[in-house]
């Protein structure tokens, strides 16, 4: 899971208004648990087990056969379930997105078993539980209490759930191909709420865009030598000079209305000096003063322009020899809008040096920012209201990558709205070790994901 919460907007006082019964928080609860207990990871591949899994969970709650459709792609697989509906609204129909694939956990960093989930002192344990096995179980729990109740939606719903998201996507992409002609997609895997301690403000947060994830490999090479007679053109020196230009350079500011409505929306909470520089640029976008202190800020520099960072050095082959080869990683976030190419050929102009070869790994992504519309914003924050009354939402864009990358690419509007209501206290450490969920929280969001597909897709009213 990726969250960027940026500021904290309104004062919000959470209410109970959940409609799951015991029944229901029990077999989510029982969901969690056995999600956990799958090593759905790159390196123990038992995401097309648990596929397999909530596969036989959606038919044993009555959805057909036909309309639970594992896709392999890659090495993993992904999940579609479609919940048909009356087609009464005329709508195309909407995609909800999360990933069954979780980071490697190594249970000798952990102080519990990873893949066992842990109650202890009202929190969760267990690896995958924010990122994002606890929105694919939301999900999950929704779609079997819905088709348990005997809804009929107006439109058909459409799950998707990928099975490679932390690594090559190529589920993502699969899915994406096949569910193209859907209105929009609504992913579990970002977005949601900040809760404040004893009355502190909160905020909910929708993701509407994300920055284009791309990685180089920068290498120079020469015939090396004997390391007692050194020369002039040393592979790791010349790679190193070239990486202290780089991170010397600041690519231009940039914005778009998601970025000015979330600045805008940050200024509210930020201290004297962050609140007017926010403010600044919101009435005249990129103000040098305003850009000036906001750049200092890492979260806010993230959002404001494209970043490149080094990640990773590798060089020589020998104690006693000069190099012949050195190479660095160079990891970039992308502003929506710029092409990968242009940036590459702005690190090689950086670099200043023709001898750098430079190589694009994988295949990055670019991926146009997504326009919020009333239908899909009312209908969350509606959602949000119950439990929180004067909550507003704010649209933001995520420095890091979802599956919603590939479709908004394959031209489906996407936003992330996660039913997650996380406290500034809470320390989910997702991908780290001992990764965990609050319990009040966990069974606080079962109801979200119902209330959202009530109001896109249900019957009007008489």
């Amino acid at each position: 899971m990726k969250r960027l919460m940026l500021a904290i907007t309104a004062a919000l006082i959470p209410v109970a208004a959940s409609a799951a019964t015991p029944e229901d928080e029990a077999y989510a609860r029982a969901l969690i648990e056995k999600a956990v207990s799958f090593k759905s990871t790159a390196k123990h591949g038992e995401t097309p087990k648990m596929a397999a899994w909530l596969a036989g969970e959606f038919r044993k709650a009555g959805f057909k056969k036909e309309d639970v459709e594992i896709v392999p792609a890659g090495k993993s697989v992904g999940l579609i379930v479609r919940y048909r509906g009356d087609q009464s609204a005329g709508k195309a129909p909407v995609v909800f997105l999360g990933h069954m694939d979780a980071v490697e956990a190594d249970p000798a960093d952990w102080t519990t078993d990873p893949f066992k989930l842990v109650e202890k002192d009202g929190v969760f344990y267990g690896r995958g539980l924010v990122d994002n096995k606890y929105g694919v179980i939301d999900l999950t729990q929704t779609f079997v209490r819905l088709k348990k109740e005997g809804f009929t939606p107006t439109r058909d719903l459409v799950i998707a759930f990928s099975g490679d998201e932390e690594t090559e996507m190529a589920t993502t992409r699969a899915l994406a191909e096949k569910l193209k002609d859907a209105a929009f997609a609504l992913n579990s895997d970002a977005g949601g709420g900040s809760e404040g301690v004893d009355g502190k403000p909160t905020v909910y947060y929708i993701q509407a865009a994300e920055k284009t994830y791309a990685t180089f490999e920068l290498t120079i090479r020469n015939s090396g030598g004997h390391s007692s007679q050194p020369r002039a053109d040393n592979a790791i020196y010349e790679l190193a000079s070239a990486l202290k230009k780089i991170e010397a350079h600041q690519f231009p500011v940039m914005w778009n209305d998601i970025t000015l409505r979330s600045f805008e929306a940050s200024a509210a909470n930020a201290d004297k000096k962050t609140a007017e520089a926010l403010r600044r640029f919101v009435n005249k976008p990129g103000d040098k003063k305003a850009v000036k202190t906001l750049s200092g800020a890492t979260h806010y520099n993230a959002v404001m322009r494209t970043t490149c960072v080094a990640t990773m050095l590798k060089g020589g082959h020998a104690e006693n020899a000069l190099p012949q080869a050195a190479t660095a990683t160079v990891n970039c976030r992308i502003f929506p809008g710029v092409s990968v190419d242009d940036v590459k050929a702005e690190l090689a102009r950086v670099a200043g040096d023709p001898k750098i070869e430079f190589a694009t790994l994988h295949e990055p992504v670019e991926s146009p920012a997504s326009v919020l519309t009333p239908e899909i914003e009312s209908a969350v924050i509606a959602a949000v209201r119950t439990r929180y009354p004067d909550a507003s939402a704010v649209p933001y864009m995520e420095a890091g990558g979802t599956d919603g990358l590939h479709f908004r690419r394959a031209g489906v509007p996407t936003f992330a709205v996660g039913s997650l209501v996380l406290r500034e206290t809470d320390e989910p450490n997702y991908h780290g070790m001992n990764e965990n969920l609050r319990v009040d929280a966990f069974y606080a969001g079962l109801d979200h994901w119902t209330r959202i597909i009530k109001a896109l897709a249900s019957p009007a009213a008489p």
